[in-house]
């Protein structure tokens, strides 16, 4: 039997195991939903037992799928939900509280103080992230303030800190490495992403021990083999990443100005920036890049809140079609969206606007509108939030890219595709494999052990996408994104409460 790499992809919903091949082929996928928690308003959890049982049963039935055991995985990655925080006992294992979900809001006062105080500006150069509740770092602080006996329990050495990779790579060594990896780390507010550290003021502004912090590793390096007691052998584990600093990876995007977004729920773009740290005016966030040489690599990276969502939206509440993909034959039903504007502006705007008051906007309406306008522009304002993303990354660095590589679920989507190619002018590419998160843990974790000799080998192999070229006259699709900027002015602040 052929070798193989074992990938585990943990994420917000669901914990999956994909199996890949030499030629970054999908050899097999298990995945395995796990339960939702939404105690109050604004919070989200999940039962840390809940992301473990459900990753070890997807890995184990993964293999099972394939017809191949444990002796035939030459390395393990994970790539996990970004920011989620787990705290438990370095004794015992037990979790003290259950993992708080990077989407909880129940830090906004703690972030909001922190702001008052006039932190922001030493926590940005350090970090390169804003203070919002979205980070670890003020989630761990609650955990110590309102779970009995904690901080006291913290401050002795006997709790342990780690976003989701952390956790499961403890699980999986039986308590032998703590440890995470500076993608990871990078998304805590407490690493200085600057200086490759744990930093000692943000710690303490923050009023989180040291002691409770992972090791940091590379991203692409062994770190330990999983215990033999869990059903997996004794996998090598070689590959850490976020995931979407993880799709940044698996789409192979190495070199300085190389992007990709990820068309999922929301939208998140990432453009390599290379070794050098720099903040952005146009409110992105730096973060640490994944590296395979283990040589620091930065990225800008622009979220969108509502991107995919805009379909399901459609979907649900509209009852415009019954399944997601059905957007495509109703978009096709018109040649274009007539003089329809959609901002889904549901839950405010994000980058670069950062504008919570935003509200959700269709403008253009006619006597001749029909479906297909509205799934058309629908699909054209994710686009063009992209697009947004996409020019503030370019005032940032002065850099164009050349190409924008796509991935996530919409992206199957080809009227999105070319459109997003119209209006960027630029060509977009959708990869054989939109699994690219896992996959960029998979390749992180064979380099590490020689399962590939180097990237060049990996971009040999990949198999080939699809490539949508600009086709549509650019003062058309000038005139189009400017309508769009229009109607974004329109919508920001109209949920704005005034006296």
């Amino acid at each position: 039997m052929a070798p193989h790499v074992l990938s585990l992809d943990q994420g917000t919903t669901s914990s999956r195991a994909m199996l890949f091949d030499h030629e970054g082929k999908i050899a097999a996928i298990a995945q395995h939903e796990f339960k939702q928690h939404f105690p109050k308003t604004g919070w989200v959890e999940h039962d840390p037992i809940d992301i473990l049982s459900s990753q070890l049963n997807s890995g184990i039935e993964v293999l099972a799928r394939a017809r191949i055991g444990p002796r035939d995985v030459v390395a393990l990655g994970i790539t996990n939900q970004r920011e989620t925080t787990i705290v438990w006992d370095r004794e015992t294992g037990t979790p003290v509280y259950n993992a708080i979900v990077w989407q909880d809001r129940r830090t906004a006062e703690l972030c909001a103080q922190l702001q008052k105080d006039g932190n922001e500006d030493q926590i940005r150069k350090k970090t390169g992230l804003l203070i919002d509740p979205y980070f670890s770092g003020t989630k761990v602080a609650w955990i110590l303030d309102n779970v009995e006996g904690a901080r006291a329990r913290a401050v002795r050495g006997k709790l342990a800190f780690g976003t989701v990779d952390s956790w499961l790579i403890w699980n999986l060594t039986s308590g032998k490495r703590h440890i995470t990896d500076r993608t990871n780390a990078a998304r805590t507010l407490m690493y200085n992403i600057v200086e490759s550290r744990w930093d000692k003021e943000l710690l303490k502004l923050l009023n989180v021990p040291e002691s409770m912090m992972p090791e940091v590793v590379w991203s692409s390096e062994k770190v330990g083999r999983v215990s033999p007691s869990l059903g997996l052998g004794e996998i090598e584990i070689a590959g850490i990443a976020g995931d979407q600093q993880a799709a940044l990876f698996g789409q192979l995007c190495v070199n300085v100005g190389d992007a990709k977004n990820t068309y999922g729920t929301g939208c998140f773009l990432l453009q390599n920036i290379g070794d050098q740290f720099m903040l952005s005016k146009e409110k992105l966030i730096t973060t640490i890049a994944c590296s395979a040489d283990r040589k620091p690599q930065y990225a800008l990276e622009g979220s969108v809140f509502i991107g995919g969502a805009v379909v399901q939206w459609l979907r649900d509440k509209m009852q415009f079609f019954d399944k997601s993909p059905d957007i495509a034959k109703v978009a096709a039903s018109v040649q274009d969206s007539g003089n329809l504007v959609l901002v889904p502006a549901f839950t405010g705007l994000g980058a670069p606007h950062w504008d919570p008051y935003a509200s959700g906007m269709l403008i253009g309406l006619g006597r001749d509108t029909e479906i297909g306008h509205i799934a058309r522009a629908a699909l054209e304002s994710i686009a063009f939030q992209v697009m947004d993303v996409k020019l503030a990354m370019e005032s940032d660095t002065g850099i164009k890219s050349s190409m924008l590589k796509a991935d996530g679920g919409a992206a199957a989507n080809d009227i999105l595709m070319q459109f997003q190619a119209d209006v960027l002018g630029i060509p977009v590419e959708r990869p054989a494999i939109l699994e690219t998160t896992a996959q960029g843990a998979a390749y992180l974790a064979g380099l590490a052990v020689g399962y590939w000799s180097g990237i060049e080998v990996i971009a040999k192999t990949r198999p080939a996408g699809q490539v949508f070229e600009p086709r549509r006259d650019r003062t058309r699709a000038q005139k189009q994104y400017a309508r769009w900027q229009d109607a974004v002015g329109r919508a920001k602040g109209w949920n704005k409460v005034t006296a």
